[in-house]
């Protein structure tokens, strides 16, 4: 029998590894070339990710979802939403700008976010997580997988914080429903259209989808905080320009891209 040449498991080593490639905008090898990594093993990178961040100074401002696309989920082979960190530096505001040079290579997603108004009791199984959100806007997150050539596994898009790079959300408004509402993105005059039911057929799906895996995660869902529900078209490359998305019956969000 020949002993694994694959290195030991070191979850700070691989979150230190991970957080440089992002400080330095860097790109780094996917951690499976080395490393037999499990779901467990890749949100425990992801949570000493966000601590290196949190001593930094960042505050956990909310989560986001990912793989919520069916045909996603296909391609990667799983039949689980992933869950990500928003801090307080990734925001941008509606009509700001972003600049370029903090990413490695960005693409841009149209997506649906929620507001919570008060905290999510993760031990209170009668708890139902939309009877805590307060507000629904439209939104665009910005990904930038710190690896190489876009060649990662399933557990190294987790470790990495499903890719969490900025975001920039329009303006909230009372929560109603959008199971299946046009999307229309334009980024440097690039143009994609989807429906929100891209989003696990309807977006508030995917807030189950969320508490579900927090409850076991044992991810905090505070008050105040935002929740991206994942991408309703296709991501786009992300360069200079205006970039904006329309969400039918939901309303406008843009952000002003520099280099």
């Amino acid at each position: 029998m020949t002993s694994d040449p694959r290195c030991p498991l070191d979850i700070d080593a691989l979150a230190r590894r991970l957080d440089e490639a992002q400080t330095g905008v860097t790109d780094t090898p996917s951690l499976s070339d080395d490393h037999e990594l499990t779901v467990d093993n890749a949100y425990a990178v992801q949570s000493a990710l966000i601590t290196r961040r949190e001593h930094r100074g960042e505050t956990v401002v909310g989560v986001k979802l990912g793989f919520t696309s069916k045909a996603k989920m296909a391609q990667m082979g799983v039949s689980e939403v992933i869950v990500g960190r928003l801090t307080d530096v990734m925001a941008v505001a509606d009509g700001g700008k972003l600049e370029l040079g903090p990413f490695i290579h960005p693409r841009i997603e149209p997506e649906v976010a929620y507001r919570l108004g008060r905290d999510v009791d993760l031990d209170d199984a009668g708890t139902s997580i939309e009877s805590c959100v307060d507000a629904i806007a439209p939104a665009m997150e910005i990904i930038d997988s710190r690896y190489r050539d876009f060649r990662f596994t399933y557990t190294d898009v987790v470790a990495d914080n499903t890719s969490a790079a900025a975001f920039v959300i329009g303006p909230w408004q009372p929560v109603h429903p959008v199971a299946d509402r046009a999307v229309r993105m334009r980024v440097a005059g690039v143009e994609v259209v989807g429906s929100t039911a891209a989003i696990l057929g309807n977006p508030v799906r995917a807030l189950h989808a969320l508490a579900g895996i927090c409850v076991r995660r044992r991810i905090p869902l505070r008050a105040g905080q935002v929740i991206l529900a994942g991408a309703a078209t296709a991501a786009l490359p992300l360069g200079p320009g205006a970039a904006e998305c329309d969400i039918a019956g939901l309303g406008r969000v843009t952000v002003e891209v520099t280099r």
